[in-house]
């Protein structure tokens, strides 16, 4: 990793979704039609904390699940490999449910867009929300998170790294290059 610069440490993480959890428990009055779904890697640990935190808010389990995007970026034609393909794990019965996708960063627009294509091959959720930790801005789609961990504006050449214990197995942290 370049240098780089600590955001957000584990405590500032643990925060900001606490946060958001509260914010989604406020737009989503009924809590038994919400479902949360990361993007692979990171919004998968994302939408299983924020799901530990609306359990707490609202008293039950939240459906939890993973949604693979790799086939369905706009970008699969001009990349030399083709990506890994994970299988998704998408709670049952997405009719008539909010689902909530989890995602760690946002900066184009173009995973999210590639994910609400791959929901559309599942079924049809009454509506859809983004939850991301970190907004870069960047858009090249008209994308705009509904729940946010943190603003980081950034140069499009800058890097985020995201890093969870779950998955990286060191301390939860935000990171980004230096200029």
């Amino acid at each position: 990793m370049p240098e780089s610069t600590v955001i957000l440490d584990s405590a500032a993480i643990q925060r900001a979704l606490t946060r958001v959890a509260h914010e989604i428990a406020e737009r989503n009055e009924n809590s038994s039609e919400v479902v949360l779904v990361g993007i692979p890697e990171g919004g998968v640990p994302l939408a299983q904390r924020l799901g530990k935190f609306l359990a707490e808010i609202w008293k039950h389990t939240v459906p939890t699940g993973s949604l693979d995007v790799s086939m369905h970026r706009d970008d699969i034609r001009i990349r030399p490999r083709l990506p890994f393909v994970a299988v998704s794990h998408l709670p049952p019965d997405l009719e008539d449910r909010t689902l909530i996708l989890a995602d760690d960063v946002l900066f184009s627009g173009r995973t999210c867009r590639a994910a609400m294509d791959s929901i559309a091959s599942f079924g049809r959720p009454r509506r859809i929300q983004l939850a991301v930790l970190i907004d870069r801005g960047h858009r090249e789609l008209p994308i705009r998170p509904d729940y946010v961990g943190k603003n980081l504006p950034t140069s499009p050449a800058q890097r985020v790294y995201v890093r969870f214990q779950s998955i990286d197995k060191v301390p939860d942290s935000v990171w980004m290059d230096k200029e």
